[in-house]
Parts: C-alpha cells; structure tokens; sequence
C-alpha cells in the first residue's frame, strides 16, 4: 500500500494499492474506512481535492463498495 499525501481537516491518513484498489481512510476521530474498486486517479483527486473531506463524501463514498472492517 502507497500512502498518499493529505491536508485535511477531517482526514489524518490515505492508503491506497493500486494491485487491487483497495483504498483505505484513517480519520483524525480514529474511524477507520476502506473502499474497493477504487481507481488510483480517484484517490489521487480525493487527496489534492481542496477539501478532500468533502471530495469524499461526494465522491468517494458515494461511488465506491465500502468493505467491512
């Protein structure tokens, strides 16, 4: 898994492997989400997004099969 660099508000660390998809979210409340399918450009926009937080509600979680933890 690559760590993507992130200046957010609401997002403390993003993981993502680009060998499955699989993109993980750590947020600064310790809540912990993973995502499958996610395309590596989706990722990269969520982290440069000016509000990525937002970027991922709208986008991210919307759009992308959230696995269980």
């Amino acid at each position: 898994m690559k760590n993507l660099p992130v200046d957010s508000r609401i997002i403390q660390n993003v993981y993502f492997s680009k060998e499955d998809g699989q993109l993980w979210i750590r947020f600064k409340n310790g809540e912990e989400r993973r995502f499958t399918g996610v395309p590596e450009d989706a990722a990269q926009a969520m982290c440069s997004a000016n509000s990525p937080g937002q970027h991922y509600i709208e986008f991210i979680r919307t759009q992308f099969k959230r696995v269980a933890a």
